[in-house]
Formats: C-alpha cells, structure tokens, sequence
C-alpha cells in the first residue's frame, strides 16, 4: 500500500492563489480545482 504525500505549498504560491481568488475572475471551485486542493482552503488563504 502506497502513501500519499501531501502537497506543501510556499508562502507565493498561497499568496498567487489568493489574489487570484481575490480579483474575482473566476470562482473558488474552478480555482481550487485548478491548483488541486479544497476550495474551503482557498477561502482560508482568501482571508
């Protein structure tokens, strides 16, 4: 049985997907999808 790493994610990346998130182009899902991860933490890195 394989283990799943999880992605780590630097302080720019966070920061690029929360203005992204921010400027309102597209949605949070579409985003989220986008990146690979729940669209509850790009609202949390929204905040």
């Amino acid at each position: 049985m394989s283990e799943s790493k999880r992605k780590i994610f630097t302080g720019a990346q966070k920061a690029m997907i929360a203005l992204e998130a921010v400027r309102g182009t597209k949605t949070i899902n579409e985003i989220a999808q986008e990146n690979t991860v729940h669209p509850t933490q790009v609202s949390q890195w929204k905040k």
